[in-house]
């Protein structure tokens, strides 16, 4: 039986958590596939503790906020002690539907990746985000193309799988900020072989995004910086 840690970071996901941890456990998995779900709560200012502790969960709960990317990596370091085959990462405001999850795991199995991520602009289908979001995900998509050879649609979802050989390596480290740009970079030069499905997305069940339009474009220069950073740090890592 293979073991699957599904982390899902929550920050203030009081509205929207139940569901989401719901929608997982009752999700059909292929064969000899088994799924944890890890909610890692950052340090919430709401009642998102409470409710964890009611649901079918494993909660980790931290004592400080560390961001997006020290609440995925506290999951994964769980996943990666608790010796789980596979880590997915799925955001707690219900983006991701626990129905997608099957195609992950098969396209990992179809294609020998180590990591899979998936993305809504293969075939456009499902919420799209708006154009100004979807030009900064395009503008990722270049950067990380002309950084690290490799091509990712939609390197902005938090909707990814990696497997036990990349799980060492980010129990070890992980992009805290902004980690899924960066994190590509990261598994680039690791020699991880990176794919990409098609998943349709919904809208943002409830809560509000770290993001809003105004700070978009402080956010791609951020981020630019953050990838640029990484790989100099990574590249040249003796």
């Amino acid at each position: 039986m293979k073991k699957i840690a599904a982390i899902v970071p929550a920050y203030n996901e009081e509205k929207a958590i139940a569901a989401v941890v719901n929608d997982i456990t009752a999700t059909k998995l292929p064969n000899d596939y088994s799924i944890d779900v890890i909610v890692v709560n950052d340090c919430s200012k709401d009642t998102t503790e409470q409710v964890i502790s009611n649901l079918k969960c494993i909660a980790l709960n931290l004592p400080i906020n560390l961001g997006i990317g020290g609440a995925v990596q506290t999951g994964y370091k769980y996943a990666f002690e608790n010796n789980y085959d596979y880590a997915i990462q799925i955001d707690g405001d219900g983006q991701h539907p626990a129905s997608e999850i099957h195609k992950l795991i098969e396209c990992a199995l179809e294609q020998n990746a180590d990591v899979v991520i998936g993305s809504r602009f293969i075939t456009k289908q499902g919420f799209q985000s708006s154009a100004i979001r979807r030009f900064g995900i395009n503008y990722f998509k270049w950067l990380n193309k002309f950084i690290a050879g490799v091509t990712v649609h939609d390197s902005t979802s938090g909707f990814r799988l990696i497997n036990k050989k990349v799980l060492e390596v980010v129990s070890d480290y992980y992009p805290d900020e902004y980690p899924e740009p960066e994190a590509i970079i990261l598994y680039s030069l690791n020699k991880f072989k990176i794919a990409e499905v098609s998943v349709e997305m919904k809208e943002r069940q409830a809560g509000v995004s770290s993001i809003g339009t105004a700070a978009s474009i402080y956010y791609m220069f951020k981020v630019s910086l953050a990838i640029i950073y990484t790989f100099i740090r990574l590249r040249f890592k003796k």
